[in-house]
């Protein structure tokens, strides 16, 4: 069987079969069917309704090649090359089907890439979560029936999209965006702040600000000298000889407070 076969392969063979005198191995080789499958085409079991195709009109074969095929029992047929190169087709893609216990969630994934990429359009949107216009439009201005319970969930954690896909959209996204800034350099485009420096902003129209602020030197600084060991000693019994003497006079006081004559109240 060959590593190309012809267009169609089975109209192919019913011409081979009918017009020339090659072998079913040969047709059957050039045309990727069984043997038995050719011989069925032979003896009018197979392909009873299918009007054969000429390979030599159609440019995949030569009669050239078909005459050694016929001479030379063991010779393959090989398929002529096309002149003309065709482009590949692109695959059609398929809309994304979202199972029945995922779609709940669509809303949640919808409402997370408005957020996080406000930079991809409507198409983008739909094609990675397999929602509609209207139902993106709804969460967009806030009018869907469950925007009050609505949580912001990466669609590639929900397994709504890949995370190849996402990737791929934002690009495409940012590219797009690039082109437009390029092309219209007087837009104005969203950007965050920048913080300034100390200096602007604390010496700018607030001297008295900058001065609290602004550090001062190890020369402008007192200069704080530890205490020794015996000094801190020195402390400490001064602090406790206070004490001790502030108790003993307080004792004196209420001694002599209890031992002071009562006076009588008849004289």
């Amino acid at each position: 069987m060959s590593d190309q076969l012809p267009l169609m392969p089975k109209a192919t063979a019913v011409w081979l079969v009918d017009n020339t005198a090659l072998t079913f191995d040969q047709i059957a080789a050039f045309c990727g069917l069984h043997v038995l499958e050719v011989k069925g085409i032979a003896d009018g079991d197979v392909a009873a309704g299918i009007k054969g195709l000429d390979p030599i009109s159609s440019g995949q074969l030569s009669r050239d090649e078909i005459a050694t095929s016929e001479a030379d029992a063991n010779h393959k047929l090989v398929l002529l090359k096309s002149k003309v190169e065709l482009p590949e087709m692109a695959k059609k893609r398929k809309a994304r089907y979202t199972p029945t216990s995922r779609r709940h969630e669509r809303p949640n994934a919808i409402y997370w890439l408005l957020r996080n990429h406000p930079e991809l359009k409507d198409a983008q949107i739909i094609r990675l979560t397999g929602t509609t216009k209207p139902t993106l439009q709804q969460i967009r201005d806030r009018t869907h029936w469950n925007s009050a319970a609505l949580v912001a969930q990466d669609p590639v954690a929900l397994g709504l999209s890949s995370q190849i896909d996402l990737d791929t959209e934002v690009k495409k996204a940012a590219k797009r965006l690039e082109r437009e800034n390029k092309n219209n350099p007087d837009a104005v485009t969203e950007e965050g702040g920048t913080l300034l420096p100390t200096a602007e902003t604390t010496t700018s129209g607030h001297p008295e600000v900058a001065e609290i602020l602004q550090p001062k030197t190890t020369e402008e600084m007192p200069v704080v000298r530890e205490k020794t060991e015996a000094e801190e000693d020195a402390r400490i019994f001064a602090k406790l000889k206070e004490l001790s003497s502030g108790d003993d006079d307080g004792a004196g006081d209420e001694a002599a407070a209890t031992e002071a004559p009562k006076v009588d109240d008849a004289s």
